[in-house]
C-alpha cells in the first residue's frame, strides 16, 4: 500500500504545493454515456483596430516560468450525477448460495446551496431478501491519508477476493480473482467507499478537492457521503458500524462523535483494523519518546519470527516475547528514555544491553542512537548480513535492497516496502478487471490506488499531534451502546499494537464504558487479512462482535428517587 502507508506522513502544518489531479472521462453503464472533462474556451476574439494591430508587431513580453502543475490548477471534472450501476451475482459459502446485489457509482457531495463540489465513489453489496430494518450496514475504508478502499474490498471483506497464497506472499502474473469464503456479506450489507482524490472519487477541480484534503475536511466529507446513502437507500433504522484501517481509524473516530452531533445519528459498533488514533505513538520526531517504547514490542516479534533473538528469548512462543518485551518497554525502557543526559553510563549501558536482546541490533549502534531505535534503522538493519530489510506493513515480508550494506540515515523513509509490493500488483490488476467486467462500471480515469493528497491539513500546532481519541471517548460516553473492536497484529511496523492498547488505555474510559471494548490478536501485519489464518480468525470475530453490539439490553442511564 502505500509509501510509509501514507501513514507516517510528517506533521503538515501548513499549506503548501497544490496536489495535482487526473483527468476525467466517466463512463457509467447501461448504456454508457461518456462525461467529458470541462475545458475552459477562450473569449472570442474582436477584429484587430489598426492601431491594435500595428501593436501587436512589437515584441511580445516572455511568458512566465510554470510551475510543476501549474497546468493542472483549472483541471475540472463533471460533476454531473448519473445513476449508478446494479448488478445481480450469487456465490456458495458453508454450502448455501449467497444471492447479493452490487451497486456501482459515486454519489454527490453538495453545498448548502445544492451545486455538486465533489463525488464519492462506491461500491454497495446488499444480500437479497432481507428486512432492512434488521440487517446490519458496515461503511469501510482503509486510510493513507490517500488511500483507496481496495484493500480492505479485495483482500478481506468483499464476496469476490483477489487469489493470493495462504501465507499473503506475491504470486506471478497475472493475477485472478475468487469467491471469497470468508467474506462478511452473510452477515452485513457492506459499503466500500473511497475518499475523495482516491479510487474513481473526485473533487470538482483541485482547490474543491483540497477542503477534503485535511483531518476536518475528511470527516465532514465521509459523514455527508454516510448520510447521504443512509437516506437513499432507506437504511436509517439499520444496525449501523464503521470499519477502518489505519488512517481509516483515525478518520472513524472523529466520525463517530461527528455523525452524533450532525445528525443525530448513534453508531452500533466501531472496528478499527491497524490504529491509529493518534500520532504520537508512531512519529519519529525530536523531543517524542512515545514511538520508540510503542514499538519495541513489534520490534521483538518481528526479531523472533525472524529468528534473530538470543536462543533463550528465542525458544520462547510470540506471546512470551512480546509479554516480556512489554514489561520491560513499559517500564525500566520508558523511564530510562525520560532520563535523557541524567541517565547514569552504567544504566545506559544495561538499558542497550536489554534493547539488544529484544531486537536482534548491536548493542554498541544502541548506544550511538542514544537508546532509540528508529522504524527505518530497524528495517534495513535486521537482516543486514543478508543484504535485505524488512516490510514495514507486514515485517514478515523482506527484500533485497538497493545498496546492500549501506546506511539509510534515520530521516529517510525506507528504500521501499516489500509487504507492499507482495499486494499492490495483484490487488491493483484485480480490481481494474473486476469493476468493469463483473460489476459492470465503466470509466476511463485512473484508479487511485494511493492519491497524492498532501499536504494534508492534520490541523493547528497549538493542539499537538494529530488524534481523534477525544472524539471517541466522547462518543462512546455519550452513546453507552457503542461497542468497539480494536484489531492488533504483532508484524505491524506501521501501527504498532502496544501503541493501540496504550492509546485506549488513556481514554480512561468509564468502566461500564470500557466494558465496551474488546481487542483481538493476529500473526500478521498491518493488512492482517492476507495471512489465511488471521483471515479466518477475523471473520469469527466479526461474527462474535457484531452479534453482541445487536443484542444489547436496554440501559437506564437515568434514575429518579433512587430508583
Amino acid at each position: 500500500m502505500r509509501s510509509r502507508f501514507a501513514i507516517l506522513v510528517a506533521i503538515v502544518l501548513a499549506t503548501a504545493a497544490i496536489a495535482q489531479q487526473q483527468n476525467e472521462k466517466q463512463q457509467p453503464s447501461q448504456p454508457p454515456a461518456q462525461s467529458q472533462k470541462k475545458q475552459p474556451q477562450p473569449p472570442p476574439q474582436k477584429p484587430a483596430e489598426p492601431e491594435a494591430a500595428a501593436k501587436t508587431a512589437q515584441p511580445a513580453p516572455p511568458a512566465p516560468d510554470l510551475k510543476p502543475g501549474d497546468d493542472k490548477k483549472e483541471e475540472r471534472y463533471d460533476m454531473t450525477e448519473v445513476a449508478p450501476v446494479v448488478t445481480h451475482h450469487q456465490i456458495t459459502l458453508d454450502g448455501k448460495t449467497l444471492k447479493y446485489t452490487a451497486t456501482t457509482g459515486r454519489l454527490p457531495i453538495k453545498r448548502g446551496d445544492g451545486k455538486i463540489e465533489a463525488e464519492v465513489f462506491f461500491v454497495a453489496y446488499t444480500l437479497d431478501g432481507q428486512d432492512a430494518a434488521k440487517r446490519p450496514v458496515t461503511f469501510a475504508f482503509n486510510g493513507g491519508p490517500g488511500s483507496a478502499s481496495i484493500w480492505l474490498h479485495m483482500g478481506a471483506l468483499g464476496p469476490r477476493r483477489v487469489a493470493l497464497p495462504a501465507n499473503g506472499f506475491l504470486p506471478p502474473a497475472p493475477y485472478k480473482i475468487e469467491d471469497n469464503p470468508y467474506t462478511l456479506l452473510d452477515k452485513s450489507d457492506l459499503v466500500l467507499v473511497d475518499a475523495i482524490g482516491t479510487g474513481f472519487s473526485r473533487g470538482e477541480n483541485t482547490e474543491t478537492s483540497k477542503k477534503f484534503w485535511g483531518v476536518k475536511g475528511d470527516i465532514e466529507g465521509f459523514s455527508e457521503f454516510i448520510r447521504m446513502y443512509i437516506t437513499r437507500n432507506e437504511r436509517w433504522s439499520s444496525p449501523l458500524f464503521l470499519l477502518g484501517e489505519s488512517y481509516g481509524t483515525t478518520r472513524a473516530a472523529g466520525l463517530s462523535e461527528y455523525l452524533q452531533n450532525r445528525y443525530g445519528l448513534y453508531l452500533n459498533g466501531m472496528i478499527l483494523v491497524s490504529s491509529a488514533l493518534n500520532f504520537q505513538t508512531i512519529e519519529f520526531l525530536p523531543q517524542n519518546n512515545d514511538p520508540y517504547i510503542q514499538f519495541l514490542p513489534s520490534y521483538a516479534a518481528s526479531a523472533w519470527y525472524h529468528k534473530k533473538l538470543p536462543a533463550d528469548l528465542q525458544a520462547k512462543s510470540l506471546s512470551d516475547v512480546v509479554a516480556a518485551a512489554r514489561t520491560f518497554a513499559g517500564n525500566d525502557y520508558a523511564l530510562a528514555l525520560a532520563r535523557g543526559d541524567q541517565l547514569p553510563s552504567a544504566d545506559r549501558t544495561r538499558i542497550a544491553g536489554e534493547l539488544s536482546r529484544f531486537t536482534g541490533l548491536p548493542a554498541s549502534d544502541i548506544l550511538l542512537w542514544k537508546l532509540r531505535i528508529k522504524d527505518v534503522q530497524f528495517f534495513t538493519r535486521l537482516l543486514r548480513q543478508e543484504g535485505k530489510m524488512l516490510g514495514r506493513l507486514d515485517a514478515r515480508f523482506s527484500g533485497f535492497r538497493y545498496e546492500p550494506g549501506t546506511d539509510v540515515k534515520a530521516d529517510q523513509e525506507e528504500e521501499y516496502d516489500p509487504s507492499s509490493e507482495a499486494v499492490n500488483g495483484p490487488l491493483g490488476a484485480a480490481f481494474n478487471d473486476y469493476v468493469r467486467r463483473e460489476l459492470q462500471f465503466e470509466s476511463d480515469i485512473p484508479y487511485e490506488l494511493i492519491a497524492d493528497v498532501q499536504p494534508w491539513n492534520f490541523g493547528d500546532a497549538v493542539n499537538g499531534f494529530p488524534s481523534t481519541t477525544e472524539d471517541l471517548r466522547k462518543a462512546m460516553t455519550r452513546n453507552p451502546y457503542l461497542k468497539l473492536w480494536v484489531t492488533c497484529s504483532y508484524y505491524d511496523l506501521a501501527t504498532p499494537f502496544f501503541g493501540a492498547e496504550n492509546v485506549v488505555a488513556a481514554m480512561n474510559l468509564e468502566p461500564a464504558i470500557r466494558a465496551n471494548l474488546r481487542f483481538s490478536y493476529y500473526e500478521s501485519g498491518h493488512m492482517l487479512y492476507i495471512h489465511k489464518p488471521s483471515r479466518v480468525k477475523f471473520k469469527a470475530d466479526f461474527e462474535a462482535f457484531l452479534r453482541d453490539a445487536i443484542n444489547q439490553q436496554p440501559i437506564h442511564s437515568a434514575t429518579r428517587g433512587g430508583q
